[in-house]
C-alpha cells in the first residue's frame, strides 16, 4: 500500500498508509491528523490547506480555478500550497510528503 507523510504543526513527521483513490483530506481524517476540512471536501473552504513537498508538487495535476480561488483564502499560502481535498492518492504519489500550515482560516466561522 502507498504511504505518505504528514509534517504536523509541531514538526512531527507521521508516516501513514495512503489508500489509492482517497484524498489527502480523507487520509488525514482516517489517521487522526489535525486537518479540519470544514466543507467536507466540497471545495467550499480552505481549511484542508497543505504545503506539498516540491518533489511531489511537480507530479500533481494543475489546480482548477475553483481550487485557486479557495487557496486565495488560505492562511500562510506558499508556492506549493494545495487543498488536501483535491489531491487524490495514486501510485505515482507513493511517498507523498505534505506539511500542515501553522494555522488555518475558516471563513465559515469568521
Amino acid at each position: 500500500m502507498p504511504k505518505m507523510t504528514f509534517i504536523e504543526r509541531d514538526g512531527t513527521h507521521r508516516e501513514v498508509d495512503a489508500p489509492l483513490g482517497l484524498s489527502v483530506l480523507e487520509i488525514a481524517h482516517r489517521h487522526g491528523v489535525d486537518i479540519e476540512g470544514a466543507c467536507e471536501g466540497s471545495l467550499a473552504c480552505s481549511t484542508c490547506h497543505v504545503i506539498v513537498d516540491r518533489t511531489y508538487f511537480e507530479l500533481l495535476q494543475t489546480p482548477t480555478e475553483d481550487e485557486e480561488d479557495m487557496l486565495d483564502l488560505a492562511f500562510g499560502l506558499e508556492e506549493t500550497s494545495r487543498l488536501g481535498c483535491q489531491i487524490v492518492m495514486t501510485e505515482e504519489l507513493d511517498g507523498l510528503v505534505v506539511r500542515l500550515p501553522k494555522a488555518t482560516r475558516n471563513a465559515m466561522k469568521d
